[in-house]
């Protein structure tokens, strides 16, 4: 039987560098069909012929594949960009604007900054740069695929903290863990729809919105993530992650206010020997041979969900 030939991923790219356009990216989004949540957009610069076995779009991968490939891309890519464009915003704006913004600001992330965006589907908005719109894009450019990897993978896992804070409201479905409205149960603010007066606001998913972007943060600084919320009976911590010499136990803070304070304040004396205590239950369960520590992560974002680009402060052996 004869053998499908691999599909060349890179045609749209080549035809930019043969043109003399040199730097050119990659951008998809997730969350525009699910009702539920905000939508997710990745803009991605690849270095020109990199070749990532398993490449494509990331509705025809596995979530394990897809978690695979993203460690890869963020590994390798020239640049990257991951943003949201938050439930509210998807309300006052509709869906396929708040998609353009989150793109918009994805790309406004990469730097240095494309001289073309290759994006997914038929349609776009000024951005600011030249566009070339492609029709399943994430199956036809390495670019556009490694973005969708990207998008879906970091929305999945902020549904997924979603899904662990508000059980009753949401539901995992099929391997590719995209939460959906169950019809009966879900509150206004994880929809694309006005909320009315007496509904619980977007304000209550600030907190597994800033812990996604922090552990986002910490794998662009090139952490692995061992665990999000990790829960006991002694207490919780937020993230633990690890690097070569390092297993961090990490507190993370949103801030509204622009007074930076020293880590100390942000977590009381009680609370670090909760989170000590924590910590020593996890390694008694882990063993590993990396130095504990304790970091703080404060994310300022004066606009909650909303905030276009949220300053992130990394404290590390904050206490």
């Amino acid at each position: 039987m004869r053998q499908e030939e691999p599909m060349d991923l890179w045609v749209y790219e080549r035809e930019a560098f043969d043109a003399g356009i040199k730097l050119v990216c990659g951008v998809d989004e997730a969350g525009r069909g699910p009702l539920a949540g905000p939508v997710c957009a990745a803009a991605v610069m690849l270095p020109p012929g990199l070749e990532i076995p398993g490449l494509n779009d990331s509705k025809k991968l596995t979530d394990k594949k897809r978690r695979e490939l993203y460690d890869v891309i963020v590994e390798q890519a020239v640049s990257y960009g991951i943003t949201f464009a938050s439930e509210q915003e998807i309300d006052e704006i509709n869906i396929l604007q708040a998609t353009f913004l989150a793109m918009e600001r994805a790309m406004q992330t990469l730097s240095p900054q494309p001289q073309l965006a290759l994006i997914d589907g038929n349609r776009a908005k000024d951005f600011g740069l030249p566009v070339r719109t492609i029709v399943k894009g994430d199956s036809l450019s390495a670019s556009i695929a490694a973005a969708s990897i990207l998008a879906k993978v970091t929305r999945d896992r902020l549904m997924e903290e979603y899904d662990a804070q508000y059980p009753q409201s949401t539901r995992a479905t099929g391997q590719s863990g995209t939460m959906k409205r169950c019809a009966n149960s879900v509150p206004a603010r994880f929809t694309g729809r006005r909320s009315s007066k007496n509904s619980m606001r977007t304000r209550d998913l600030t907190g597994p919105w800033g812990e996604a972007l922090a552990a986002e943060y910490l794998r662009k600084k090139h952490y692995r993530i061992e665990a999000m919320n990790y829960r006991t009976r002694l207490g919780e911590i937020d993230i633990i992650a690890s690097n070569r010499q390092y297993l961090v136990f990490c507190e993370v803070k949103l801030r509204k206010s622009a007074n930076f304070a020293a880590a100390r304040e942000f977590v009381d004396a009680r609370k670090q020997q909760r989170l000590r205590t924590t910590a020593l239950l996890y390694l008694s369960q882990h063993e590993t041979p990396l130095q504990p520590r304790f970091d703080v992560i404060e994310i300022y974002a004066p606009d909650g969900t909303q905030t276009r680009r949220p300053q992130i402060t990394h404290m590390e052996d904050a206490f």
